[in-house]
């Protein structure tokens, strides 16, 4: 028999070979049954949820200053008109819901400034909010033209503790990017549990969204690594958004789920991402590689998600911009006679953040440690501003900061960040003068938007979010969102369609 058929035949058994279909893999039931039987009773995750809506929608609103974001938004062809069609906050578009996700996911992701998780891999999971909002808000206006009720900002919440939940869950010991694979993919997959139960999805139907989320795999990770570092970073989220928000659509609609989608042998996840020959893998150590699970779902990851309130940088640099911005002062008056700095840090950071090289665009300036603690002691801080092209032509003295950086990882430092008691982000800077003498070393081991700093960081989440709602939106308009927003109670009253209603132009 020709070698070519003999392959063939082993790939496509015969129809008289084909077994019943079998039960859906464990992890995709569990995820199914978290979205419809859990029951959000931390008064901490509730509260934290509130906060993160309004942190998420203000980096949203902030995005629309820049024009490299805007112009991927609205409707793919220009004038079409959409029957309650949902908003994308900061503009006048009323979109389907799948561009609506992915207009809603852009603009929250396009400047890197919304919440963080970090574990073995690290995300966003307020991206979810693109797919939650859009979807929300158009079966909300249906609703009400239906005569029936809308869903509330209460339900918006609850579908983000669980989307924050499942993303950070599964992130917690696996690490997707070790081995090449972008994290967008949980995002895909939290979104589409949880706007498959907006839509009406029951068990089966959720499960079949979850499990095509799985079967379209990943992107890789090559865009968020020098030197293909670019802008693919600010939307992909947005994109991940959108593709959850049309699986979920087609399994309500009866599309059939793929039961195996990670366990089946040789095409199914495990198989194709992770069972492969490599020594340093992430996953599981055992012949068959898996996902790792330390824990159940419950309300942790937004109880513990972690904010950017005061520079717009990677989190990994976060308290070495504080630290920098503690030294300004002095510094700034001194630049001339800089010998060195020291900037202790922490494994990830590291692998991550150390760039030596020419910065060729915003994204890789963002994505420098060097580059930020130079900006932050010379001008006190980091916006996105301090990024673009035009400024960093214009500040050459910036450059000549970053080559005098010296990074040193400390051992306590990464041990900080891996215990899952601690999750701290240390970093420590100290500035070394021609003439001998030097600053003092400053070390912070938790930045301003962690858990353990929340009532210092509250206020600063208040003051920002109030202060991008400025960019859009007239004194009158931004006082009755956060007159809103600070209510707790009022806000989760508050039917959805009213509240996106607030974010329109």
């Amino acid at each position: 028999m020709n070698s070519v058929l003999q392959a063939a035949k082993a790939d496509f058994p015969s129809a008289f070979d084909l077994q019943p279909r079998p039960d859906y893999d464990q992890e995709v039931q569990d995820v199914a049954d978290y979205v419809l039987n859990f029951n959000i009773q931390s008064t901490d995750a509730w509260n934290t949820a509130r906060l993160c809506l309004m942190d998420t929608l203000g980096c949203g609103l902030l995005a629309l200053k820049f024009p490299e974001c805007t112009k991927y938004l609205g409707p793919l062809v220009e004038g079409t008109v959409v029957p309650n069609g949902a908003r994308v906050p900061g503009t006048d578009y009323r979109l389907d819901p799948v561009k609506a996700a992915w207009d809603i996911g852009c603009i929250i992701r396009w400047l890197d400034y919304n919440d963080t998780w970090l574990a073995a891999e690290w995300g966003h999971p307020s991206d979810n909010l693109g797919a939650i909002l859009a979807v929300a808000d158009h079966l909300s206006q249906v609703q009400i033209a239906q005569g029936n009720e809308p869903f509330t900002i209460r339900d918006v919440l609850e579908c983000m503790i669980m989307a924050h939940e499942i993303q950070g869950i599964i992130s917690l010991e696996n690490a997707f990017h070790r081995i090449g694979l972008c994290h967008v993919l949980l995002v895909r997959v939290a979104s589409a549990a949880v706007v498959t139960k907006l839509m009406g999805g029951g068990r089966e139907e959720i499960m079949a969204a979850v499990s095509q989320a799985w079967v379209d795999g990943s992107a890789l990770n090559t865009y968020r690594h020098d030197p293909n570092l670019g802008t693919r970073k600010s939307w992909a989220a947005g994109d991940a958004t959108s593709r959850a928000v049309r699986l979920a659509d087609m399994s309500v609609r009866g599309e059939m789920g793929i039961p195996c989608a990670l366990t089946a042998p040789r095409s199914g996840f495990y198989d194709v991402f992770l069972n492969h020959d490599n020594s340093s893998h992430p996953f599981n150590e055992d012949e068959d590689r898996t996902l790792m699970f330390p824990q159940g779902y419950g309300s942790y990851v937004m109880e513990n998600t972690l904010f950017k309130l005061s520079h717009s940088a990677e989190f990994h640099a976060q308290t070495a911009i504080e630290a920098a911005v503690l030294l300004s002062p002095d510094v700034k008056k001194r630049l001339s006679e800089i010998a060195s700095i020291q900037v202790s840090t922490h494994n990830a950071a590291m692998r991550l953040l150390s760039m030596n090289g020419a910065l060729l665009n915003p994204v890789d300036r963002y994505r420098c440690i060097q580059y930020m603690v130079a900006v932050s002691l010379v001008f006190g801080g980091v916006s996105p501003e301090h990024c673009r092209d035009r400024f960093h032509e214009e500040h050459s003295v910036l450059d000549e900061l970053r080559s005098k950086i010296n990074l040193v990882e400390l051992d306590e430092y990464t041990e900080g960040y891996y215990d899952p008691e601690k999750r701290s982000m240390a970093n420590a800077v100290q500035v070394f003068f021609n003439d001998g003498s030097s600053t003092q070393k400053i070390a912070i081991e938790y930045p301003v938007g962690h858990r353990c700093r929340r009532a210092e960081g509250v206020p600063l989440l208040e003051e920002k979010f109030r202060s991008n709602l400025s960019t859009c939106f007239t004194e009158e308009r931004c006082t009755e969102i956060m007159n809103l927003c600070a209510n707790q109670a009022q806000l989760e009253a508050t039917p959805v369609n009213e509240f996106m209603g607030l974010f329109a132009l």
